[in-house]
């Protein structure tokens, strides 16, 4: 089930680079709102029922309400979209190109990929599993990192963590861990052995 009805103010906005992290996502609508909205909106796809979906729609409205911000999912033959945008933008349901000074406040995030299609919880609850093996078998520091490395890859990618491509692990330990974990001096030290012991852990998980 797609989770949104078009209407008019489902029109493409040209120029949105399709990213996860940039120094208006901090400003503009916290890191933990952008998660949630993105959980959301998952839930919202994966519903069978129509009032449910319209239930996890209706929540993300109210927390990007909060940033006058507005959402919708661009729907294209590769992957779909989650696409936000400010409020300011739209005049009459349609939004106006000429009221968009800066595209880089639109945030894009993408939904497609390996994950798309299946269950999230089950793949967020296989993941913070092996976070939690990583903790019982190499410590809390090691722990936490992986618990990291979990979150990033359930709300970002919707994936696994044994199907992390380099290029996402390296997005996690250079943008992802030190602007949105908030870690400790002990687990900065430790990261990339985090990685590597959670990387092997749901190896054999």
């Amino acid at each position: 089930m797609t989770d949104e009805t078009p209407d008019p103010e489902d029109a493409p906005v040209a120029g949105l680079a399709e990213t996860d992290e940039t120094s208006e996502e901090s400003t503009e609508v916290p890191q933990d709102v952008l998660d949630e909205v993105e959980r959301l909106t998952r839930l919202a796809r994966e519903a069978v029922d129509e009032q449910e979906a319209a239930a996890y729609r209706e929540r993300r409205a109210d927390l990007l309400a909060e940033f006058d911000f507005r959402a919708r999912v661009r729907e294209d033959d590769t992957h779909d979209t989650l696409v936000l945008h400010p409020e300011e933008w739209v005049d009459g349901g349609v939004v106006q190109m000429e009221a968009v000074e800066d595209v880089d406040r639109g945030i894009e995030r993408p939904l497609g990929g390996p994950g798309d299609g299946e269950d999230w919880d089950a793949i967020a609850a296989r993941n913070h599993a092996i976070a939690e093996a990583v903790a019982e078998d190499h410590g809390a520091v090691h722990g936490e990192n992986a618990t990291a490395l979990a979150e990033f890859m359930n709300n970002h990618y919707a994936q696994p963590i044994d199907s992390a491509t380099d290029d996402e692990i390296e997005e996690f330990v250079t943008e992802y861990f030190p602007r949105n974990a908030w870690p400790s001096e002990k687990q900065r030290d430790r990261i990339d052995r985090s990685v590597a012991l959670t990387l092997d852990v749901a190896d054999s998980f």
